[in-house]
């Protein structure tokens, strides 16, 4: 886990290759390939960037490209000029999600004024780097359902036991108080028995989305600053994105219900429901771990716990709450 945080957290620009050359966006391709044989190449060069008077990037070359135009052809009609490249202040694991996105071969480094400190091959992120950065994923899912992995690899039985136990607290008393909210509305329950059938898909549906935002939410927190401003951002940000879900999660079952039962009442009651608590879940799933983070906790180990038990209630509170006001 460590080694992990560590590696992530280096900067890219303490991998990147020096002894690339760099082509001047004023030279022909015969010109390029003249420099190129005269400096000589790198350990592995796939892309050949241009650069003006002051090294500033201003454009890419492939190397086939470069290889298959006329000696004749200006590099700026050859090269192309809208380019993606690695800021030289950013972390390993930002480079890793750039590689990722662009499905790029090679990025080149830039400073704060675009000038080319160095290009980053993607061959230089090894075994061991992906190793580390797929232990990382593991690490992060146990630890949202409340335990580090190591710590428990290298624990005796019982210690295990100490270790897990109270997280699992967090799920029993979740538990325990959606089915004494569920004893308030047996009356609802027993008079629209829809609301049974649909009970297990509401909080799957809840947790789902809690979990998806939770994951997100405490990847932020482990890369970035946590501030007020950061907070109310990813707030809404992720109320739209949960809007949308809910108002297509909400739609589909209610259409279920209503083809199934031919009851527009319980249609409405069961979708209107979902819409609700999918909002509501998503809220928990960004506000939980910040929260947590505020109280100079660890939200890796507590936020997940935590905030699906108060998603299972807040589910049952709300289904039940609609389904008795609709239905009653």
């Amino acid at each position: 886990m460590r080694d992990a945080e560590e590696l992530g957290s280096r900067l890219v620009a303490e991998f990147a290759q020096s002894d690339v050359p760099l082509l001047l966006d004023g030279s022909t391709v015969e010109e390029a390939l003249a420099s190129i044989r005269q400096h000589g190449l790198g350990e592995r060069i796939v892309y050949f960037y241009v650069v003006d008077a002051e090294r500033r990037l201003v454009g890419v070359v492939p190397t086939r490209r470069l290889l298959t135009a006329a000696l004749d052809s200006p590099l700026r009609d050859v090269m192309v000029r809208r380019t993606v490249a690695l800021p030289s202040d950013a972390t390993v694991f930002e480079a890793c999600e750039l590689f990722a996105t662009h499905r790029y071969l090679a990025l080149p480094v830039v400073d704060a004024e675009n000038r080319v400190v160095g290009v980053v091959d993607v061959s230089v992120f090894t075994d061991e780097v992906f190793d580390l950065a797929e232990r990382q994923e593991v690490e992060d899912l146990f630890e949202t359902i409340g335990f580090r992995v190591s710590d428990v690899r290298r624990a005796s039985p019982l210690a295990a036991f100490r270790l897990r136990f109270p997280w699992l607290l967090a799920t029993i008393s979740g538990g325990t108080a959606c089915a004494l909210i569920a004893g308030l509305y047996q009356t609802t329950l027993a008079g629209s028995i829809v609301l049974a059938f649909f009970l297990t898909l509401v909080l799957g549906l809840a947790e789902s989305v809690c979990v998806q935002t939770l994951t997100v939410a405490v990847q932020a927190l482990h890369r970035e600053r946590p501030s007020l401003a950061r907070y109310a951002g990813a707030l809404r940000r992720e109320l739209v994105t949960a809007t949308l879900l809910a108002v297509s999660c909400g739609a589909i079952v209610g259409a279920v219900v209503s083809l199934w039962r031919g009851n527009p009442g319980e249609a409405l009651a069961v979708g209107g429901s979902i819409f609700l608590t999918l909002v509501v879940a998503a809220g928990l799933g960004l506000t939980v771990p910040f929260a947590i983070h505020a109280r100079r906790l660890d939200p890796r180990l507590s936020a997940g716990p935590i905030a699906l038990a108060l998603t299972d209630v807040t589910t049952i509170t709300v289904y039940l709450s609609v389904g008795a006001w609709v239905l009653g």
